[in-house]
């Protein structure tokens, strides 16, 4: 029977300490974004708006030119969602390959794209874009989208593989019996099967893309396809001290993987906790 106990209550008071640590950021960020530029210099940050003033998200969503957030927050949805889509597609198929293979080249090949995760990505930066743009690939949305893809499989492939390899083959067995195809068997029974560890990459692999500002720079550069971190980049460098206008388009580059995120975060939570099992 639960008890109740004076242990019980400090620690429910930590955890409301911490609660409200962690929160406080949102607290500044939020209410700062909805006051005006004269609320923002004559009163307290810890005072909340006036009013509701939303005429900040109105000026950042409707920048033009290389400030454009709207633009760029449609581009990094579409390369996100690509790449995503890539990586669970070409990631499951080759962690399945290389975790039911039984002959010596598949655990070299594991091995291979393990330090391929080790090594930094900036380190093959130059001949990456020499190699972009003699194929056409910079500039253009799918064009990053299929540099992420190529980037972050062996991430991709990694956990999959991990996770391929502790599943039993009992279904698949079952499957092959009954006179389904390897195609069939993979697509109808292990790719649902291993929807934790689709949801695990699908989230570590939209934070990456969602908020990777180097390589979009450098392979975007010049063009009109910036992705959000870009546009942020652009039009926070036009400011000055607007707190208001900054905190506000922070918050608009946080709506949509902080929805992606709580949309996901069953799957995560089960991906998570399966990789620590196995």
């Amino acid at each position: 029977m639960f008890r109740y106990t004076k242990l019980t209550g400090l620690r429910e008071v930590i955890f409301w300490i911490l609660a409200v640590l962690f929160l406080a950021p949102f607290y500044f960020l939020v209410t700062t974004a909805l006051k005006s530029d004269e609320e923002v210099l004559t009163t307290s940050n810890l005072a909340p708006p006036s009013s509701l003033d939303f005429s900040n998200f109105t000026e950042v969503l409707t920048a033009q030119g290389n400030s454009n957030v709207l633009q760029g927050l449609l581009n990094s949805v579409i390369i996100t969602a690509g790449s995503i889509l890539g990586l669970v597609l070409l990631g499951a198929l080759t962690g399945y390959v290389i975790a039911r293979s039984t002959r010596r080249w598949s655990r070299a090949v594991f091995y291979l794209f393990l330090i391929a995760i080790v090594l930094p990505t900036q380190l093959g930066t130059v001949p990456l874009y020499i190699g972009a743009r003699a194929v056409g690939l910079t500039g253009s949305i799918w064009g990053m989208v299929v540099l992420y893809t190529g980037m972050l499989l062996p991430l991709s492939i990694f956990l999959y593989a991990g996770f391929f390899r502790g599943l039993g083959t009992e279904y698949e067995e079952a499957a092959t019996i009954d006179g389904a195809s390897r195609t069939q068997i993979f697509f109808r029974i292990v790719l649902p099967l291993m929807s934790p560890a689709t949801g695990t990459v699908a989230i570590l692999a939209g934070l990456i893309v969602w908020n990777d500002f180097f390589t979009s720079l450098i392979f975007l550069g010049g063009s009109e396809n910036q992705t959000l971190p870009v546009a942020m980049y652009y039009y926070i460098g036009s400011l000055v001290s607007s707190w208001n206008k900054i905190f506000a388009i922070v918050i608009v580059s946080m709506i949509p993987i902080l929805a992606f995120y709580l949309f996901a975060q069953k799957r995560f939570i089960q991906g998570f906790a399966g990789g620590l099992k196995g």
